[in-house]
């Protein structure tokens, strides 16, 4: 079994998150963390075991006993940081959203190839077995004519930024706003699924600080219309779904696939067949998977098997799907 050795760039909450599924990966070790001060690389590194800690970048980057970064600094660095480490031939598992920009992009896809290393977008759903499931079923809906989703949530340092404090969630000089932190999770799976859209509208209210609290966007595709709602200072409790003339899928979280449903239109043949085959069928078919899992652990495994196989890139998480995203960021926020 061929380990992938980790350094980590970034002691958020994230990163514990994700660590939390890395580690269901036995093939994963980490083994250095940088900080920008030596106090908060060694308490992360003494939480976890981590042998080496480091306060510069460049000397992560040149280390022999990393393989590849996981990368989950503010918005803002994520493609100078990256860059900087596949071209020292590190691997990049990096996240969302990738970078600030179509041309950071396209730099860093530029570096990955001149390198012959990984790059990946740390965008967790569309890497799980329920994501796999709505897509090879989608056809059952037949011709689509709706994709809705949402994802809303009152940030947990909205209090602190209401009271006066700006911190890096808030701050759009760090490249923060609920369309790149929040926003990007309904939009990514519609990339996967349908690709680029013809047209985009989109509506935003700006906080004190200047970034995106909410926002609501509707994209044209040629046959059906996609809606997603998304805020960082209130709630969402709603499902996404996709239309079809046929049916209707139902999923639970677009953020986070624990749930998907098919409702087929009475009568439809999507009706029918599931009739004939289930003799219990009450207008609903389920088609969710057991994921015993966390959530995180798709994500880091389909980047362990992309760096142990030579691949450079994802199928699901393609650098195409990444770019595409970017790009109605990029005609959103400018």
């Amino acid at each position: 079994m061929q380990k992938v050795r980790f350094g980590i760039i970034g002691t958020n909450f994230i990163t514990d998150w994700v660590l939390t599924g890395a580690f269901q990966d036995p093939r994963f070790e980490v083994t250095a963390v940088y900080s920008r001060t030596q106090e908060t690389a060694t308490q992360f590194a003494a939480k976890y075991n981590i042998p080496h800690t480091f306060t510069s970048l460049e000397e992560l980057a040149g280390c022999d006993e990393v393989d590849a970064v996981y990368i989950a600094s503010p918005n803002i660095l994520h493609a100078e940081q990256s860059i900087l480490m596949m071209e020292h031939g590190k691997h990049v598992l990096c996240e969302k959203p990738l970078a600030m920009s179509v041309a950071e992009a396209e730099a860093m896809f530029t570096a990955a190839r001149k390198a012959g290393v990984t790059l990946m977008e740390a965008m967790k759903p569309t890497l799980t077995p329920n994501f796999r499931a709505l897509r090879d079923n989608l056809h059952r809906i037949g011709k689509v004519r709706q994709y809705f989703a949402a994802f809303c949530q009152y940030s947990s340092r909205y209090d602190r930024f209401k009271a006066g404090e700006l911190l890096n969630a808030f701050n759009p000089a760090l490249g923060s706003g609920a369309l790149r932190d929040i926003g990007v999770y309904t939009l990514y799976p519609l990339v996967v699924l349908f690709g680029k859209p013809l047209k985009v509208q989109a509506n935003s209210i700006r906080m004190s600080s200047g970034i995106d609290g909410v926002g609501s966007i509707i994209l044209e595709y040629p046959e059906f219309l996609a809606t997603v709602m998304y805020a960082k200072v209130a709630n969402a409790h709603l499902p996404a779904q996709i239309l079809g003339e046929e049916g209707t899928f139902i999923i639970n979280k677009i953020n986070h696939i624990q749930e998907v449903r098919l409702l087929p239109r009475k009568n439809s043949a999507a009706d029918a067949e599931a009739k004939a085959a289930d003799s219990s069928y009450t207008g609903e078919i389920d088609f969710t998977q057991a994921t015993p899992n966390d959530e995180y652990y798709y994500e880091v495994k389909e980047f362990i098997d992309l760096v142990v196989e030579g691949r450079q890139q994802s199928e699901i998480n393609s650098w195409e799907n990444s770019l595409t995203t970017l790009e109605i960021i990029q005609l959103i926020n400018g």
